[in-house]
């Protein structure tokens, strides 16, 4: 056999807890492999180097030796590993990230991660499609995902670039034990009497899109709550027939709660994927952008509602 650290390791716990059993617990190894261990190691160095005493074992005077040279390799090893992850760490690139409220940011990044392990992200939460390209443009940011509206698309300069994601409709969510919970579809004007929980002004076009909706239906909302938070605390307040919601359409419910197409899909919403050129690669850009339709299609995979408008609304005409 050859001396490993491994090896070194196990001498070392022994003579830290003074006992072979002790140490097999503390190695997470049985106390039968650890005696072969000590065993092996012993033979191959040709004495013994560790003697039983009352209390369990202790190094003889050649193990004492052993151990004081043992200690030295692994403390020079474990040196060696911090310099070299505090190496990595400083070789690798920052990538600040931010996005609005969308469902894709996790499965974005953690595919990212995974894809790009030199590239070190961080990121931030920017509601406001608006603020997250003046944050691209002023190089406060490097990438972002934002959202626009079909006919209200984003602006920004040359020094931003932008590709779109996805284009999905904008579905309701309502309490489980809702008048109109058994329809399909529901149509907007049917909703009209309802309390509305809607996210404040995004700088993209929401809510005045909802609004415009709205009165395309034939009626304003009679009560409106802004609510910027938590999709779960959203859900609750909807469970608790505080009011309905506009909502993604790859939303998944909670029990108390039902998510349904509207008729005619009067809402649609673009994820863009938006960068700095001059700091972004377009190696960087393919791999999160594919990144995030991967995270999307999951999604899809989880929302049998969605996936049950889709096929209805995408249903081949017959021949």
């Amino acid at each position: 056999m050859e001396l490993e650290l491994r090896h070194l390791r196990v001498l070392c716990t022994i003579a830290d807890t003074g006992s072979v059993g002790r140490a097999a617990v503390a190695l997470g190894a049985s106390q039968p492999a650890t005696s072969t261990q000590l065993r092996r190691i012993e033979r191959h160095l040709g004495a013994p180097l560790f003697e039983r005493t009352a209390a369990g074992v202790a190094p003889t005077g050649f193990g004492t030796e052993v151990l004081a040279a043992a200690r030295e390799v692994l403390a020079r090893a474990d040196c060696l590993g911090r310099r070299s992850a505090e190496e990595s760490a400083r070789n690798r690139r920052e990538l600040r990230l931010a996005a609005t409220n969308s469902p894709i940011l996790p499965g974005l990044l953690s595919r990212a991660r995974v894809q790009m392990p030199d590239l070190l992200f961080t990121v931030s939460s920017v509601y406001r499609s608006s603020e997250i390209v003046e944050l691209l443009e002023q190089g406060s940011l490097d990438v972002a995902i934002a959202v626009d509206y079909p006919g209200m698309e984003l602006h920004h300069s040359e020094l931003v670039a932008h590709r779109g994601i996805v284009t999905e409709p904008s579905f309701v969510a309502l309490p489980a034990g809702h008048r109109l919970r058994h329809r399909t579809e529901i149509a907007l004007a049917d909703l009209a009497e309802e309390a509305w929980f809607l996210t404040p002004d995004d700088g993209a076009g929401w809510p005045g899109v909802f609004f415009s909706a709205c009165a395309s239906a034939g009626f304003a909302p009679a009560t409106v709550h802004e609510f910027l938070g938590d999709r779960l605390e959203l859900q609750d307040m909807v469970a608790d027939g505080l009011g309905v919601a506009v909502v993604q359409a790859t939303t998944r419910p909670l029990a108390d709660v039902v998510v349904k197409p509207l008729v005619g899909t009067p809402l649609w919403a673009r994820y863009l994927l938006a960068w700095r050129p001059a700091a972004t690669t377009g190696e960087v850009v393919e791999a999160l952008f594919g990144a995030a339709t991967a995270a999307y299609r999951e999604l899809i995979a989880g929302s049998p509602h969605f996936q049950a408008w889709a096929s209805r609304t995408y249903r081949a005409p017959r021949p």
